[in-house]
């Protein structure tokens, strides 16, 4: 009987679809990318980090990442921006986030994970954001999550990589087109 209950539920496992319905997204706390490449949904995770879901949403709002290069992007590993002088050095003029990392338990950077790019400072996040092409657990716990990528992450795939030698410096670099969050947008 043991084994019969077994294979029963085998067959209803293998009948279910293979992900469970998304819940909709809460427009409040979505940030809708334009790239050259196309649009990039990102969902924003206040319950992780919400000082800088905070600070993402009033930059957005600003259009202060509108036309930021990705300046630094590495094959394999993630794409940069959100630095206004395609530097790397550069950031707002609101004063500097502090660290709101997450255990791994809760948080991982995984392919699509959004985080705050900082300094050696663990409390230098202000708004540069790196995107994930691959997991990197090495990240894990020493750097702030903030959003996940929910659509369009292959137009992240298609931002112009940058040079190995360099550190993934980008010449001529991808921009971004436009970041609004998905409430703001008629």
């Amino acid at each position: 009987m043991l084994r019969r209950t077994i294979l029963g539920m085998g067959a209803a496992i293998a009948a279910a679809p293979a992900f469970a319905q998304q819940p909709a997204l809460d427009p409040e706390n979505t940030l809708i990318l334009e790239l050259p490449a196309g649009r990039v949904t990102i969902q924003l995770l206040p319950d992780l980090a919400p000082r800088h879901v905070e600070r993402v949403k009033t930059l957005a709002r600003q259009g202060f990442y509108d036309n930021t290069p990705f300046h630094r992007v590495i094959d394999g590993f993630m794409a940069q921006g959100g630095d206004p002088t395609g530097t790397g050095t550069g950031g707002s003029r609101l004063p500097d986030l502090p660290a709101e990392f997450s255990p791994p338990s809760r948080a991982r950077f995984v392919r699509g994970t959004v985080g705050a790019a900082r300094t050696q400072n663990p409390n230098s996040a202000n708004s540069q954001f790196f995107i994930m092409f691959a997991p990197a657990p090495s990240l894990d716990g020493q750097y702030t999550i903030w959003g996940r990528v929910v659509g369009g992450m292959e137009a992240v795939d298609r931002i112009k990589r940058g040079d190995p030698a360099r550190n993934g410096v980008v010449t001529n670099p991808d921009r971004i087109r436009s970041a609004r969050i998905a409430a703001d947008i008629r």
